[in-house]
């Protein structure tokens, strides 16, 4: 297909493009992460964590000018909504009611990851409108319901909303090292009010007192023994919670294979035996700041407060220790706020095919993006930080 100068190739897999093309087009992204990556995205495939066989049929929207990739995005087909954190059941209810099939659906995203970034990479503005405007075209198409971007930049949002489609809203919590930038982990404390100060100090003592040790490991130094302790304590959160895990352990192989320096390793230790271990990802922004994302964690043994431990205190006095600048706690959770994660709202873009339903869910958008701004505005007033004259 041609659209203007642009040559429009849907692709079946990630494999299809070479590695170097499509991260020399995500390098000149203003908001780049780790997972948008030819080598994260790849894993999820040959790994068969997104296939047709989960429900996520790859279909990968890219524009070519010669042989220059001029803008690209990850697309799934989806024959369900799990693994997205931005809920639409709701929605496919609805249409079921109906009569209507809702899916498939288009779904422009990183699987399994609800980290916000770009997600139409372009190597201009004309070229990010111009793939938008493809993804809409080849939806209509396919007799697609809907067509759903994810966690989209700022950049992705302004050109969606040009385009006409629905914005949703919600809110993800993450910890920022203010300027001046914090030198320790304790003066990072003492910028927090007395209450969270003193609950911070009385968790970590508790973990202390229990006998538990913290080692972290990062890139190459993470061996093939910390990886499989990983994959065990991973797996063990998702097991208690009655489902199987997303990923399998080849999909972690590939990242230790293929990305091993944008990975960093917490292990817990008690009685000289690992009992607990979490994952964080390492990127940097297009300014150069550079950013961590908690991932994933689990336990084998049961200690009072090590998961606060584990998955914020660890992380945050390493960033402090390390110069980062920010660390993203991942979706949802209020708890994070007291650990000074703050909260940001974190948007995705929604196009829907019927035009009754299309109106409904407008109208629904509405009511819920009021409803998080009096949400964001409360948390605000309930700021966890110090407040000073």
């Amino acid at each position: 297909m041609t659209m203007g100068d642009y040559v429009i190739r849907v692709l079946s897999s990630p494999l299809q493009v070479k590695a170097a093309t499509w991260d020399a087009l995500l390098s000149q992204q203003p908001h780049p992460t780790p997972f948008m990556r030819h080598a994260y995205l790849a894993a999820l495939h040959t790994s068969g964590a997104a296939t047709p066989a989960t429900g996520w049929t790859p279909r990968f929207i890219t524009l070519w000018q010669g042989d220059t990739l001029a803008a690209a995005c990850p697309l799934y087909l989806k024959t369900h909504s799990h693994g997205e954190y931005v809920f639409d059941w709701a929605w496919a209810n609805a249409y079921a009611e109906h009569g209507l099939a809702y899916y498939p659906k288009a779904l422009v995203a990183v699987p399994f990851t609800p980290v916000p970034g770009t997600r139409l990479m372009a190597v201009d503005a004309p070229a990010r409108t111009a793939l938008l405007q493809a993804l809409l075209d080849w939806s209509r198409q396919e007799n697609l319901s809907s067509l759903h971007l994810l966690f989209n930049s700022d950049d992705d949002l302004n050109v969606c909303e040009d385009a006409g489609l629905m914005l949703r809203h919600t809110v993800q919590f993450h910890w920022k090292n203010v300027a001046p930038t914090y030198p320790n982990f304790d003066t990072f404390l003492a910028s927090l009010s007395q209450d969270k100060r003193k609950k911070i100090k009385q968790e970590r003592r508790k973990v202390e007192q229990a006998g538990v040790t913290f080692r972290h490991v990062q890139g190459t130094d993470i061996t093939p023994e910390d990886w499989a302790f990983f994959y065990r304590c991973y797996e063990r959160t998702y097991l208690e919670h009655g489902n199987p895990p997303y990923l399998s352990p080849e999909f972690f192989a590939a990242m230790a294979q293929d990305m091993p320096e944008n990975w960093l390793l917490f292990i817990a230790e008690q009685d000289g035996q690992p009992i607990a271990s979490s994952l964080v990802a390492l990127g940097a922004d297009a300014n150069g700041d550079k950013v961590a994302y908690g991932r994933y964690w689990g336990a084998l043994a049961r200690v009072d407060c090590l998961h606060f431990e584990a998955c914020y205190y660890q992380p945050l006095a390493w960033c402090i220790a390390h110069g980062y600048q920010r660390f993203e706690g991942g979706a949802q959770g209020e708890h994070k706020m007291a650990r000074a994660l703050l909260p940001v709202r974190s948007s995705s873009a929604h196009w829907l095919a019927h035009p009754a339903f299309a109106k409904a869910v407008e109208n629904f958008l509405n009511r819920e993006g009021q409803g998080v701004d009096n949400y964001l505005a409360d948390l605000s007033s309930r700021s966890p930080l110090r407040q000073v004259d």
